[in-house]
């Protein structure tokens, strides 16, 4: 049987900066383990076809846009018996080359947790709340319409985890999905994402998925990446509707 490598990777591409995307690629290729890294290409026309032609960059037109959740999922019967580790990364993340090692070498040491991600921050510096408890709806909504916030000032604060300590481990209710590193056993026996969640979402739905399933998500920042966070959903009318449904989904899948 042949040996499994360290760590696969898998980024779901569809309209990228390149020069973001790039670099994303670069930190993961500079990972000094043995890895591969999956490209899926969600657009029409293959627009990334042959842009990354590198060992160890593995490229998968799909022909059209599936989806974040749907994408990622194509590759989990190549990374099943293929890696040690996977790690679900979004397009416009850098990080340092021991990142990923000295996360690898964190979950080897906790049978009970599947998945692990570090603290996230913008490029400016500046803290981003990658970790929080399950959402409410009131929770969504203040976050989408700032003229209500203030009411629900307290929901917010301890949705963010802004009562406990950011600068020490914890077993987090969900963890945003921009960089979430599996033991690659759990994340194929999870099945992936939830794939009717088109966008948005899916992330906090596989958590709630890890948890029911007796294991843990652990943040940890004593490993930091940098995201710059589109936020497209809140500029964007198309994408405002496809997280509304996605969570419309969410809270009938799992309850108010």
């Amino acid at each position: 049987m042949k040996e499994k490598i360290d760590i696969s990777a898998s980024i779901v591409v569809y309209k990228e900066e390149i020069d973001e995307l790039s670099k994303t690629i670069q930190c993961f290729l500079n990972t000094p383990i043995n890895k591969r890294l999956f490209l899926i290409d969600n657009t029409l026309n293959k627009q990334f076809e042959g842009v990354f032609d590198q060992k160890d960059v593995e490229y998968i037109a799909v022909g059209k846009n599936i989806g974040f959740g749907a994408g990622h999922n194509i590759i989990l019967n190549k990374i099943k018996n293929f890696s040690n580790y996977h790690l679900v990364l979004n397009p416009d993340v850098s990080f340092n080359s021991t990142v990923i090692p000295n996360l690898i070498a964190k979950l080897k040491r906790h049978e009970i947790v599947s998945m692990i991600a570090p603290k996230v921050l913008f490029p400016n510096g500046k803290h981003q709340y990658s970790c929080r408890r399950y959402p409410r709806v009131s929770e969504l909504l203040a976050r989408r319409f700032t003229f209500i916030a203030p009411i629900f000032k307290s929901i917010i604060f301890k949705g963010e985890y802004k009562d406990k300590n950011l600068n020490s481990s914890f077993f987090a209710e969900y963890i945003a999905g921009c960089f979430h590193l599996y033991k690659t056993k759990d994340f194929v026996e999870l099945k992936g994402f939830d794939d009717r969640y088109f966008l948005y979402m899916e992330d906090v739905d596989i958590c709630k998925k890890i948890s029911s399933s007796d294991k843990q998500k652990l943040y940890y920042p004593k490993e930091e990446i940098t995201h710059v966070l589109k936020q497209g959903s809140s500029k964007d009318l198309n994408l405002f509707f496809k997280h509304t449904t996605s969570a419309i989904k969410y809270f009938f899948k799992w309850g108010i």
